[in-house]
């Protein structure tokens, strides 16, 4: 089967795309970009393969991709495939001992690996970590605070193997930036008690970036990004915006704990924050290299 050939007016159409996009590659040229990868977009074959080909091209670009995973529909899956029932507080997964190995057997395992030889098969290539390997992230044990509605009583909740990063280690991260390898990390890792500890994938990516002092953090959501009162995207926005928006009801739900993130990762050094769409096809090269990007900036 041959290639159609294509006409002057295509290939002049695919040149200045090229020529638009060379601006912002080199403003992005050397500079970090961590990728929080998840949602509709990891489960999807084909926006996994049109992902795995924007991150190879960021590296050949000169950029510095770092990839972060998460897996929670994956975990609930092999979970109930073994017949481990999860036990919950407040809203909170307690993770005991047999959950946290079925969740490093999950992330480490299948789902890292799946997205190494995606990166691999796009051109790229990439090499699966945890946050154990090279002691990168030390973590410590989480609990939280929950009030029963019945009596109002306030307690305190141990989460079982549930970390929250506490030291981050950038040396195998730093010698991987100077080659062709691109990091694809599984938020597993290791507590000061030598134990194993599950954390979840969007704070582990701000701690990453933060300890990087990357130039960007991209969000790979099921949504567009922030949505104002009338339901249309905001491009931009600061942090005093955003808190005013959580104030006044417009960011609301499962969006409040995104942009929260997005707060700490800013307290820890990264330039900015993007909230993007994952089910758009090559959203991150959108983001990066268009005029206008895809989804919703925050910055400092």
């Amino acid at each position: 089967m041959t290639t159609p050939h294509k006409s002057e007016a295509e290939m002049i159409a695919e040149a200045s795309i090229l020529s638009k996009a060379l601006p912002y590659m080199l403003r992005y040229d050397d500079k970090t970009v961590v990728v929080k990868f998840g949602g509709h977009a990891m489960g999807d074959a084909a926006l996994g393969k049109a992902f795995a080909e924007d991150i190879t091209l960021l590296k050949l670009s000169g950029l510095n991709p770092v990839v972060v995973h998460g897996g929670g529909p994956q975990i609930n899956a092999m979970l109930s495939k073994l017949g481990i029932k999860s036990e919950f507080a407040g809203g909170f997964r307690i993770t005991d001992r047999a959950t946290v190995e079925v969740v490093e057997m999950v992330l480490a395992g299948s789902i890292n690996k799946e997205i190494v030889q995606t990166i691999t098969e796009a051109g790229g290539r990439a090499i699966g970590l945890t946050g154990k390997d090279g002691n990168m992230v030390t973590v410590a044990r989480v609990t939280r605070t929950v009030v029963d509605p019945d009596s109002m009583i306030e307690r305190v909740v141990d989460l079982g193997f549930v970390g929250e990063p506490t030291e981050v280690r950038t040396e195998v991260l730093e010698v991987l930036k100077k080659s062709e390898i691109i990091p694809v990390l599984a938020p597993v890792c290791a507590g000061a008690d030598g134990e194993t500890y599950n954390v979840n994938a969007d704070t582990f990516a701000g701690a990453i970036a933060g300890a990087l002092k990357a130039t960007r953090l991209l969000f790979l959501t099921d949504v567009p990004g922030v949505l104002d009162a009338d339901k249309n995207l905001i491009k931009e926005l600061s942090r005093a915006e955003a808190q005013r928006l959580i104030d006044e009801g417009v960011i609301s739900g499962g969006m409040i704990p995104k942009v929260e993130t997005c707060f700490e990762a800013l307290d820890r050094g990264v330039e900015a924050v993007v909230i993007l769409n994952g089910k758009v096809p090559h959203s991150v090269l959108l983001e990066l290299f268009t005029e206008h990007g895809a989804g919703t900036l925050i910055t400092p």
